[in-house]
């Protein structure tokens, strides 16, 4: 069972992953940038296989060098360790593509 977590809760669970921010406890969310629009897409080709594996996807917007994601478990009402994982995966996927 997804227990969500409070806000208080999120804003903690979200040290350490830079950029993210908690959207009223409903959802986190975080903005990117990349080089041009080749990256962009490259880059949200590649969270689309996290998320398939994770049976987790992502609510998410591209426009042109820009990605948005934004993860809810939309099951639970809230944010839950399955976003903060998806979050923590999609971070280390940046690292390892862009770094």
């Amino acid at each position: 069972m997804n227990v969500t977590f409070s806000s208080s809760e999120i804003d903690l669970e979200l040290d350490g992953l830079a950029g993210w921010r908690n959207i009223n406890a409903d959802a986190i969310l975080k903005n990117f940038e990349f080089k041009d629009f080749t990256q962009a897409f490259a880059f949200m080709s590649e969270v689309a296989k996290i998320a398939e594996n994770k049976n987790h996807h992502p609510d998410w917007a591209n426009s042109y060098n820009k990605v948005t994601i934004e993860l809810s478990s939309h099951d639970a009402g809230g944010v839950t360790r399955r976003d903060i994982d998806m979050a923590h995966a999609i971070e280390a996927l940046r690292e390892k593509l862009f770094s």
